[in-house]
């Protein structure tokens, strides 16, 4: 069952879709935006001075009067800083100046750089009292990975517990940076990268013609690697036995290449878009329902950051379904003759299966 944490995220999230395009100024995104993120996710209550202090003020050597939006106070103590943005604007380092300055002088240990949708969390790893340069935290509450969930509770006001945080938070940063890293060498591997691969597999010597043909082999082998692994996944969600290639269904290792492919043409664009298995299990099993009515190669997919979409001929214009799966509750929209959406509450992948007749009937819609 959704965490109660996790279901105030998923309100808050569909607040932030219905009501951003409406947004346009800083007071407005910190009005609808981050006061309900600071009251009903943090946990704190707003209209205490004593707890959430608007407009924070502290001298900053030659700087007078500068503020922050938010200081949160925990226990007698500024704990967490929180700087805004206006909902949809980029989040960049160097919006942060305020925070680098007020950081050390408030004694805060916890500072956030935010939009309204997307929050940073940053600490003083690297050097102490000196806010990191890097976040050792990125949630997006309109696309929230379910993850983060229970590492966002621990900042909140029941959970806070500082040396935790601060514990958990190195993990955190060094674990993403990693997998920043991993993913950018199986997208394009790197010579060292390539190098340090063909070493534990090639006996001579690394000449230029070798790293030539071994730069084209360990991307393939990247390549395959993930199609393996996807298949794996796959396999085990079917009960062991992989699917079938005929006229009605997609085997496990061109669905799981084509997965492999999408994931890296994502790294690629830099979108932060992530693909999920459970997100490819849900596309295999509405693209084997639909291929009753058309070749299953006409059944294509296209991932966002709000929902992984099926399509018929790869056409934005042609919606078959959409899996909503960034929030705590799953759905699948399905669309009617006039192409309007309905979302429906699922709690597994089975239950897309008493929705093929209307699957099949949207793509008998379109021909």
């Amino acid at each position: 069952m959704p965490t109660e944490t996790a279901e105030r995220i998923a309100s808050l999230a569909t607040k932030i879709t219905q009501q951003r395009s409406s947004i346009e100024t800083e007071e407005a995104t910190k009005n609808a935006f981050v006061m309900p993120f600071i009251s009903l996710i943090l946990g704190y209550d707003v209209f205490n001075p004593s707890e959430v202090v608007p407009e924070f003020t502290a001298d900053v050597g030659t700087k007078k009067g500068e503020k922050v939006d938010y200081a949160i106070v925990k226990d007698g103590d500024v704990q967490i800083l929180i700087e805004c943005k206006h909902i949809g604007a980029p989040l960049n380092i160097k919006h942060a100046s305020q925070l680098f300055r007020y950081f050390a002088v408030a004694n805060a240990r916890i500072a956030v750089l935010t939009n309204g949708d997307e929050y940073q969390f940053f600490t003083d790893l690297d050097a102490p009292n000196k806010m990191d340069e890097k976040p050792f935290l990125v949630v997006q509450v309109s696309d929230m990975d379910s993850a983060l969930v229970p590492e966002l509770k621990k900042l909140s006001k029941d959970a806070f517990d500082l040396e935790s945080i601060i514990s958990a938070a190195e993990e955190l940063k060094y674990v993403g940076e990693l997998k920043r890293v991993l993913a950018a060498q199986f997208a394009s591997p790197d010579i060292e990268w390539v190098k340090f691969l063909t070493t534990r597999v090639y006996e001579g010597q690394f000449t230029q013609k070798v790293r030539d043909q071994f730069s084209g082999l360990v991307a393939k082998a990247t390549m395959q690697f993930l199609s393996d692994r996807v298949n794996d996944r796959l396999k085990a969600a079917l009960g062991g036995q992989a699917p079938v290639s005929d006229n009605t269904s997609v085997s496990s290792s061109e669905a799981s290449e084509h997965v492999a492919e999408a994931s890296v043409e994502n790294i690629e664009r830099g979108d932060g878009i992530d693909t999920t298995l459970e997100e490819i299990e849900g596309f295999q099993i509405i693209r084997a329902i639909a291929c009753s009515e058309v070749p299953p190669a006409r059944i294509a997919s296209r991932d966002t950051k709000s929902y992984f979409g099926v399509l018929l001929d790869d056409n934005n214009r042609r919606p078959i379904a959409r899996l909503w799966f960034n929030t705590s509750q799953r759905y699948i929209g399905l669309f009617d003759s006039e192409k309007v959406e309905t979302r429906h509450p699922i709690d597994s992948l089975d239950e897309i299966y008493k929705f093929a007749d209307q699957i099949r009937e949207t793509v008998h819609f379109y021909e």
